[in-house]
């Protein structure tokens, strides 16, 4: 359910739910095998979301939001219109690749509704990309769990380090993109 909120358009990060539920498969609460199929299902109806509204939306909703709203989201119509452009020369390679960037996963099914992919190959191929970074995700947060007590110390020393880079990177985006 969880991976259908992130795949809806609501920021819900994978890079947290599935490592988590890896860690959940170190304690045998799972099966990685389930995990994964189950993250990449959720990406899959989550998606089919988004995907509606940029099929049927397009410039009724999503340009008109875009127009009003879009600097709040960093988020101007080039760039619309640049994904849609990338979409029809690449097609399934720009679904399939972008299922495995952690930002770009949760949009990219807004611009696939825009060029009207055809929605067969859209399930398949956002499955397929979806199934690769689940597996991915949880792989990691099972490795975790299993080594916590040796990782945990070192996670804990670093947590300041790690919020000023993300703090620092988030910022720097922000001001470039305010500053265009």
């Amino acid at each position: 359910m969880t991976m259908a909120i992130e795949s809806a358009l609501i920021p819900l990060p994978s890079e947290i739910i599935m490592p988590f539920s890896g860690y959940l498969v170190s304690t045998g609460r799972f099966n990685i095998h389930l995990v994964a199929l189950s993250g990449a299902v959720g990406n899959v109806l989550g998606s089919l979301l988004a995907y509606g509204i940029g099929y049927w939306g397009h410039e009724r909703l999503v340009r008109r939001f875009v127009r009003k709203f879009g600097g709040w989201f960093l988020l101007s119509e080039e760039e619309l219109d640049k994904a849609e452009i990338l979409l029809h020369k690449y097609k399934g390679w720009v679904v399939l690749g972008s299922r495995v960037l952690p930002g770009i996963r949760t949009v990219i099914s807004l611009p696939c509704g825009f060029a009207k992919l055809p929605l067969g190959r859209f399930i398949i191929l956002t499955f397929v990309g979806s199934l690769v970074w689940s597996y991915f995700l949880a792989y990691i947060g099972l490795v975790l769990g299993e080594n916590w007590d040796t990782l945990g110390p070192y996670f804990h020393g670093a947590d300041a380090l790690i919020i000023g880079v993300i703090v620092i990177a988030i910022g720097f985006y922000v001001y470039r993109r305010l500053k265009k």
